[in-house]
């Protein structure tokens, strides 16, 4: 009921989650305002001046452009420490206290016993919980895989502005860059978000692997002590794997984009400071020469490349000339 009450008492501009059509929405109701003179300033220009600019042959990345990405990335090593920390933590207490508690394997961990699924060779430690004392497995099991959740939640963050801004640079492109697009079309033709969709519920079965609840029960209650085991080996393979998807999508925000169009990453502001014409296909490209300065702005038709030697600051920053 709260909800759709919110939803009758709000405007709803658009329902689409496309940057340009929440843009050009934002614009036409007046609730974003373009700002003049920046046409080639990228979304990591936002704290400076404004003003003209020379086109750059390279953009920043989405690591300079965004300050939450830096913080995605860094949460994402942060992960990876701490499970090869507690990879380490089960290892030395098993050699610590081996052979000196039942709930203990026989098995040290090494190249022979070391598998993807845990079996009766596997190293592991395990540690017993009150049958009755289900919210502290439930609060136990959050604390453990909640920042793995966290983290694989957060790497949304850095597919969705790669894929935006991926879609805002076709407008240099041959067939121009179409606004309005399918959004499960976009999941599944991008290699980032085809990536992300794959490695959410294979992190997460391998989290499984590594640590296992074991129980019985009788009459639908647990009678016995709930049993936790965490296996070493297959900790390290999670591990391994959190270190690799790391990787991935560290490489990714800090890739930097070739070409002078000004990268935008889906930033609202930059994308209205950005097109100056808005239609349902659109290029952006040289559209004025001037003195001082040029423009460079969208169209409904292929536009020419912008003039490297060139200043940009918009169209109403001086005498301009149409281009011949």
């Amino acid at each position: 009921m709260i909800v759709l009450s919110g939803i009758r008492a709000v405007k709803i501009l658009t329902w689409s989650s496309s940057p340009f059509d929440l843009t050009a929405a934002l614009v036409h109701h007046t609730q974003l305002t373009p700002v003049t003179l920046r046409c080639m300033r990228c979304v990591s220009d936002l704290d400076t001046d404004g003003g003209s600019a020379k086109p750059s042959e390279i953009q920043p990345s989405a690591w300079h452009a965004h300050p939450s990405i830096r913080k995605v990335v860094i949460f994402l090593w942060v992960v990876v420490a701490a499970c090869a920390g507690w990879a380490a933590l089960v290892m030395y207490i098993w050699h610590k206290y081996a052979y000196q508690d039942g709930m203990l394997s026989d098995h040290a961990l090494t190249i022979q016993t070391w598998s993807f699924l845990h079996n009766e060779s596997s190293n592991s430690i395990g540690y017993h919980m009150p049958g009755f004392a289900w919210i502290l497995l439930y609060v136990n099991m959050a604390a453990i895989q909640g920042p793995l959740t966290l983290g694989l939640h957060c790497s949304e963050l850095i597919a969705n502005v790669i894929r935006d801004e991926r879609q805002w640079r076709c407008a240099t492109g041959r067939n121009g860059l179409r606004t309005a697009t399918n959004p499960l079309k976009m999941i599944f033709t991008h290699p980032i978000c085809l990536v992300l969709f794959v490695a959410k519920p294979f992190l997460h079965w391998m989290f499984g692997l590594s640590l296992v609840i074991d129980a019985t029960s009788t009459d639908g209650k647990t009678t016995l002590p709930v049993a936790v085991f965490m296996y070493t080996g297959q900790i390290w393979n999670l591990c391994i794997a959190l270190f690799i998807f790391s990787c991935f999508f560290t490489f990714v925000a800090l890739r930097r984009p070739r070409g002078p169009q000004p990268a935008a990453y889906g930033h609202l502001q930059t994308l209205a400071n950005l097109v100056d014409e808005w239609s349902p296909v659109m290029w952006w490209g040289h559209k004025e020469d001037g003195i001082p300065y040029c423009h460079a702005g969208t169209s409904d038709y292929p536009l020419p490349d912008v003039k490297m030697d060139c200043i940009y600051a918009g169209s109403g920053a001086g005498s301009l000339v149409p281009v011949s």
